[in-house]
């Protein structure tokens, strides 16, 4: 039984190191700086902001010193902040001497079966379209991009003939559980969305990321604009698979030096991260949980286990071929990230906080918690009642709490 669990677990790592598009070998997918400029582009820059004081001036001010001789525009939706966002949106622009680039709209009172990021997307899509742009840029108020970065991702989308494409944005990891924790999210969301198979016209697979999105305005159309993933909590992925659905050509990467400027911090601040999507990214199934928490098992604790209290040989050299694999297929982005080459040796461990993590997930959402983020609701169990502003009666509690 033991060399069965063995021989099984080195399957699986042999099949992802060789076999499953290549996602581990992040060097293929890094986003170099950008070749020739096909023609200059204007882009409408949308980012929806809710409570970002703290970051979202960096974010605008990167967004306005880009170079690569593109007209950038930046729509920046203030979605019922309770802080100053809008006047650090503003300070941002002025910081960078271009005030008369900066578009700031007051957000509308959410409407029910919107998620809150995506109908703040929608009202700065709906403005910036009087720009008639060749791109929307759709971004996070917490991306510090670096001075290429859109003209990185026009290059790309342009040599390529890409309808949309995106990149990871480079995460904080700073802290101890940063460290221990990032690096694997990323390594497991390129596991889910092999970027080979997600730029491959020939397969379904699309994935994005949502912290940097450049979408060409037919494309959204002919995906059915935002209004086709309104209510999605992994909304980035959502997109992609819409326009790929509809035709559309797909890129996904990575970006060195384009970074989040959001630090989670602790454990608990990963975990709530992770939480958010995890469930729904299950389907809400079950049985896909339980066969996800087998899977995680099979592949990332058996090996050790057997390597450390198997007594017979045969199981232990299996154990240890198939965490060899798993530690060279998780190699290339821990030295993304620049942390000591034996963090890849510690997946096994950073497995098991995935799984409870996962777990956690779906009791959120069982008891009418899922997908919460800044005092929303975004992934109910259940449709639940709304008040006259479009808010749940939790979110309503919420966000009294949040003024009070």
């Amino acid at each position: 039984m033991l060399i069965i669990a063995g021989a099984l677990s080195l399957l699986i790592w042999l099949y992802l190191f060789a076999a499953h598009g290549h996602f581990w070998r992040i060097g293929r997918i890094l986003a170099g700086k950008p070749a020739v400029l096909v023609a200059p582009a204007r882009i409408a820059v949308v980012i929806p902001a809710r409570d970002e004081v703290d970051v979202v001036g960096r974010a605008v001010t990167s967004l306005l010193n880009q170079g690569g001789g593109h007209s950038i525009q930046v729509f920046l939706v203030d979605d019922g902040s309770s802080d100053s966002t809008a006047q650090a949106a503003s300070e941002g622009a002025e910081k960078a001497g271009k005030s008369d680039m900066l578009t700031v709209i007051q957000g509308l009172a959410l409407v029910p079966g919107w998620s809150g990021k995506l109908w703040a997307i929608k009202q700065g899509v709906e403005t910036a379209r009087v720009l008639d742009p060749d791109f929307f840029l759709f971004t996070d108020a917490d991306i510090q991009h670096a001075p290429d970065s859109v003209a990185t991702l026009v290059a790309i989308a342009q040599a390529g003939g890409y309808d949309l494409a995106s990149f990871m944005v480079r995460l904080e990891c700073s802290t101890f559980a940063e460290r221990m924790l990032i690096p694997a999210f990323v390594f497991f969301f390129l596991k889910l969305y092999p970027p080979a198979w997600v730029a491959d016209p020939r397969r379904t697979m699309a994935g994005a990321a949502g912290g940097s999105i450049l979408i060409r305005p037919q494309a959204l159309e002919r995906a059915g604009g935002i209004d086709s993933i309104r209510g999605e909590v992994i909304d980035d992925c959502a997109l992609a698979r819409q326009v790929k659905a509809s035709g559309g050509k797909v890129w996904l990467g990575l970006t060195p030096e384009t970074r989040s400027i959001r630090s989670y911090g602790s454990f608990v601040g990963i975990g709530r991260m992770i939480s958010r999507g995890a469930f729904n990214q299950l389907h809400h199934s079950i049985w896909m949980l339980l066969l996800a928490v087998a899977g995680l098992t099979a592949a990332y604790l058996m090996p050790p286990l057997l390597v450390i209290f198997s007594h017979r040989m045969a199981p232990a050299l299996l154990g240890a071929a198939a965490w060899l694999l798993m530690s060279c297929c998780f190699l290339p982005t821990v030295r993304f990230y620049r942390l000591f080459p034996l963090w890849a040796t510690a997946l096994p461990v950073i497995a098991i906080f995935y799984m409870g993590a996962s777990v956690h997930s779906a009791l959120r959402y069982w008891t009418g918690r899922g997908g919460q983020w800044k005092g929303r609701i975004q992934d109910p169990a259940h449709s639940p009642p709304t008040d006259k502003s479009g808010l749940s009666a939790a979110e309503a509690k919420d966000e009294s709490g949040r003024h009070s």
